[in-house]
């Protein structure tokens, strides 16, 4: 029998694609058979994390340049003569308390985590409403990593909460516009997963207040969130669109 989650034949662009989240999602789309392009601003970054190795493109670029997205997408299809898929994933974060938030602190954070995010949803989108209209019944799946930030709101952080919110806008938006082409967008909502960008807030003097409402009693890792998020771009999740999959121990728990 077929295993309808594995990827075997699809190409996937990752972005933010050099470390942490970003690189354990391409580390499990290539275990689950797919060809990757992996972007990153940081060259020397993609370098160490995939130098020579097989089924990956490496891409670095920055999301916010207005020509990149469809560069990116033109050097993908060019190197694995096919694109089925996106993990909408480069991000950063400036903290500050609302009061003392800078325009340019704002203003940058909105730039990659949204404006980015949405300007690759498009190109990728492109592509893949021109594979249908060439007669291809499955042309593709998209999946915009959002946060629980977005959906709860966070402390010194409103800037990206603001983004990772409109990044849900962005899923069922897609959805609703591009089902009519049999391509799926989901988001996939993270809590706080360990790595550099939540070493702040996974210090002594705020762990036990996170964890407390934490029903799985632990931060998660990159190795936790990376399988189910690439199990929204196979088959096995053809019928899923305009959801938000929360991969968070249980911290965001509505009634």
């Amino acid at each position: 029998m077929t295993n309808p989650a594995s990827l075997e034949g699809k190409t996937i662009i990752v972005t933010g694609a050099a470390q942490g989240i970003g690189k354990a999602l391409c580390e499990q789309a290539l275990a689950m058979g797919a060809n990757v392009a992996a972007v990153d601003i940081n060259e020397a970054a993609l370098n160490e994390s995939f130098g020579g190795r097989d089924r990956v493109l490496m891409v670095p670029g920055d999301v916010t340049d207005p020509a990149f997205p469809e560069l990116l997408v033109e050097q993908t299809v060019a190197r694995f003569a096919g694109l089925h898929g996106l993990l909408n994933n480069a991000g950063i974060v400036r903290a500050a308390m609302i009061a003392d938030m800078s325009r340019d602190q704002w203003q940058s954070v909105i730039d990659v985590n949204l404006t980015g995010a949405f300007a690759v949803m498009q190109a990728v989108g492109r592509h893949l409403i021109a594979q249908a209209k060439n007669g291809d019944p499955n042309p593709g799946s998209i999946v915009n990593i959002s946060s629980d930030a977005g959906r709860k709101g966070t402390v010194g952080q409103i800037n990206y909460g603001a983004a990772k919110s409109g990044m849900l806008g962005l899923t069922m938006s897609a959805a609703r516009e591009w089902g009519r082409f049999n391509i799926n967008v989901n988001s996939a909502c993270y809590g706080l997963v360990e790595t550099p960008m939540t070493e702040t807030i996974r210090q002594e003097k705020f762990r036990d207040r996170y964890l407390d409402q934490i029903p799985l009693r632990r931060f998660s890792r990159p190795e936790d969130v990376a399988p189910a998020t690439c199990f929204l771009l196979s088959d096995a999740a053809a019928y899923i669109t305009g959801q938000h999959l929360a991969i968070d121990g249980g911290f965001h728990i509505t009634a």
